[in-house]
């Protein structure tokens, strides 16, 4: 099963090139099933870029999360801990492989009513 996460540009481009292995969230899917994330770049582009396979989801305190991650977390300790502030639960998504489309697509790509996720949401395959 696929999901479609919303992520911001800066951090979408460090996927795609490799330099970013954990998609750090404060909630994770309810569905145990998912194994594909499909991309979308929030403004200013506004598009599907690519995809990747969850290779696995890491969960606990945010240190433990961050020690885990930091070599490969793509972000700051610093924008980390501001993210994470006051939070006792931290969710990393280990990337796998990935995928990025040679063309942006248009949300629209993904059917009549689909729109940019405020967290994540569900594809039908």
């Amino acid at each position: 099963m696929k999901v479609l996460l919303s992520i911001k540009p800066e951090f979408a481009e460090k996927i795609l090139d490799g330099s970013k292995r954990f998609e750090f969230r404060k909630g994770i899917f309810k569905n145990e099933n998912i194994t594909t994330v499909v991309i979308y770049a929030t403004m200013p582009i506004g598009k599907l870029v690519g995809e990747f396979h969850v290779e696995s989801i890491l969960s606990g305190h945010p240190d433990l999360v961050w020690k885990e991650t930091k070599k490969f977390a793509g972000i700051s300790k610093e924008f980390f801990d501001l993210y994470y502030e006051g939070r006792q639960k931290a969710f990393a998504i280990k990337i796998g492989s990935v995928e990025k489309f040679s063309e942006p697509l248009p949300i629209t790509s993904l059917g009549k009513n689909v729109t940019p996720p405020q967290s994540y949401r569900y594809l039908s395959s």
